[in-house]
């Protein structure tokens, strides 16, 4: 299985400003990479929240798989930004 090279808090908070910034989402940029890639950080807030909710698997989730397991993943992923931000 590959592992991604950046933080999952990053990553949300890319595509939650991509999102905001593309033609493709909510934004009206054609090309928003590099926007994104300046504005992101202003997204952290955001994609920790998601990250937060995301503590918490959906029945069917939690049906196919391991819970403990899922919320010491998610929790790590939290963690990341908090330790980085330290």
């Amino acid at each position: 299985m590959d592992t991604a090279n950046t933080a999952p808090v990053e990553r949300v908070a890319r595509v939650l400003a991509g999102y905001e910034l593309s033609r493709n989402g909510e934004g009206d940029m054609e090309s928003a990479g590099e926007a994104v890639n300046k504005l992101w950080p202003d997204f952290t807030g955001a994609a920790l929240a998601v990250l937060r909710t995301l503590r918490e698997p959906s029945g069917r989730m939690a049906a196919v798989g391991d819970l403990a397991i899922w919320e010491r993943m998610i929790l790590a992923a939290i963690e990341d930004e908090t330790i980085s931000e330290s």
